[in-house]
């Protein structure tokens, strides 16, 4: 038996009492790839030296889609990530329809978007896209809840952002699917990854109640890695979660979850 998919950790998240540069050291010693949020937070280069390869980031600082100033701004900050991208190797960036305080809460609420919203979030994309193509990366737009933790986060179902990303069908821009936040928002799970396909270029996952690692709640996730690796998905699977107890354990049920 074996990993079916290249298996990430989110370094923010486990191994909480090691540096940053220690904990993506560690991930990289029991086989994982890395992710980190808001690279400025971060010694780059310390990152860059501690042997891990990054799967994903977060890529960009400030902004938001659907506004012209805050479009600018998520294009400018965006910029400044991708050479931190390229220094890490780190191949795909991710983002959300705006930016979010300490809290998980949007720096510009706007649940409900207007027509005129949506038409400027997808040229947002559609520049963010031309951006990515020129440098060699990808973004991808996140889905999230807004029941839980991310309330008044415009564009934040995975339907809203499925819709967004496969109008466009550009290799710059994809969508980070985010199973934890879809079983919340929307359920159905297996049958969205199925019409998300196409357009995927990341699935993340924690289970539900709670955001622990898989087998610590509802979420039936060795059935759906089976019904993932059935459909043909063969991309990375990133672990987003907070450990119920011991991090190792949180690591392994990981591990096992998607392992066929």
């Amino acid at each position: 038996m074996n990993a079916a998919f290249p298996l990430a950790v989110c370094a923010e998240l486990v191994f909480t009492d090691l540096p940053m540069p220690e904990r993506a050291a560690r991930l990289a010693e029991i086989g994982f790839a890395v992710e980190i949020w808001d690279w400025s937070r971060h010694d780059v280069a310390a990152l860059a030296r501690s042997g891990a390869q990054f799967s994903s980031m977060t890529g960009y600082l400030r902004g938001t889609l659907a506004d012209d100033a805050g479009a600018d701004e998520l294009l400018a900050t965006a910029a400044q990530s991708v050479p931190v991208a390229l220094e890490l190797g780190c191949p795909r960036l991710n983002l959300h329809g705006t930016g979010l305080d300490s809290k998980g809460l949007p720096v510009v609420p706007g649940a409900i978007a207007s027509g005129a919203m949506w038409l400027k979030a997808r040229d947002t994309l559609s520049r963010l896209a031309d951006l990515g193509e020129r440098s060699g990366v990808t973004f991808m737009l996140e889905n999230l809840n807004t029941a839980v933790d991310h309330p008044g986060v415009p564009f934040a179902r995975a339907e809203d952002c499925l819709a967004l990303v496969a109008s466009l069908a550009r290799p710059g821009i994809k969508l980070n699917l985010d199973l934890y936040h879809a079983q919340i928002g929307e359920g159905n799970l297996t049958e969205l990854c199925r019409r998300a396909l196409p357009h995927i270029a990341e699935i993340q996952v924690a289970d539900v109640p709670g955001r622990h690692e898989p087998g610590t709640g509802e979420i039936a996730y060795p059935a759906i890695a089976r019904a993932l690796h059935a459909m043909g998905y063969r991309g990375t699977v990133g672990l987003e979660a907070l450990p119920e107890g011991d991090h190792l354990l949180a690591l392994q049920r990981f591990r096992d979850a998607f392992t066929l």
